[in-house]
C-alpha cells in the first residue's frame, strides 16, 4: 500500500483509472431543488463527491464528517454522496440516522464505473473550476477532508494547491 501511495504522489496518479488531478471528472446529474442539473453546472463552488453504501462500515463512519464539513462551510461547498445500492436504500439510511445529505443513485453503476471506482469508500474533491484536486481511495477522517476542502477555498491569490493525498 505504501509503495501505491509514494507511485501516486510521484506519478500525480489519483488511485482511479479515468480519474486525473486538475482536470474535470465525468460529468452527472444531480438531483436539486431544480429537479436536476449536472455536476458540471455545480462550477463556482468547491465539490465535495463521496462514494459509498450503507453496509459498509468505513462508509458509514466517515458520514459524520461530511455532515460537519456541511454544517462548517455551509454554502461555501456542495457535498454529494453517490450509491450503487437498490433504489430508496442509501436515502432510507440517510432518513433513518437523520443524515441531511443528498444521495445519488447510481442505480446501473454507470458514474461508479466512469470513475473507476474501486471497493468503496471514495472521496474527490473539486475545485470551484470543477477539476480533481484530492481523492481519499478508503475511509478518510476529519482531518484530511477538512484540509482538502480548505485548499481549495484557500483565496486564489494564495496560488493553486497541489494535488491532493492518496490513501
Amino acid at each position: 500500500m505504501l509503495a501505491a501511495l509514494v507511485l501516486a504522489v510521484i506519478t500525480g496518479t489519483t488511485g482511479l483509472q479515468t480519474i486525473h488531478f486538475n482536470a474535470a471528472p465525468p460529468d452527472f446529474t444531480v438531483p436539486s431543488a431544480k429537479g436536476g442539473e449536472k455536476l458540471s453546472d455545480l462550477r463556482g463552488k468547491p465539490v465535495v463527491l463521496n462514494f459509498w453504501a450503507s453496509w459498509c462500515h468505513p462508509c458509514t463512519d466517515e458520514l459524520k464528517d461530511f455532515v460537519h464539513a456541511r454544517a462548517l462551510y455551509g454554502d461555501k461547498i456542495n457535498v454529494i454522496t453517490i450509491s450503487s445500492e437498490p433504489h430508496d436504500v442509501a436515502a432510507s439510511y440517510l432518513r433513518l440516522w437523520n443524515i441531511d445529505l443528498p444521495v445519488v443513485e447510481d442505480l446501473d453503476s454507470k458514474i461508479s464505473t466512469a470513475y473507476s471506482v474501486p471497493p468503496i469508500p471514495v472521496t474527490i474533491v473539486l475545485d470551484r473550476s470543477g477539476e480533481v484536486t484530492h481523492v481519499s481511495v478508503g475511509e478518510l477522517d476529519w482531518t484530511e477532508l477538512h484540509t482538502a476542502i480548505d485548499e481549495v477555498l484557500a483565496p486564489e491569490s494564495a496560488g493553486s494547491p497541489g494535488a491532493g493525498v492518496l490513501r
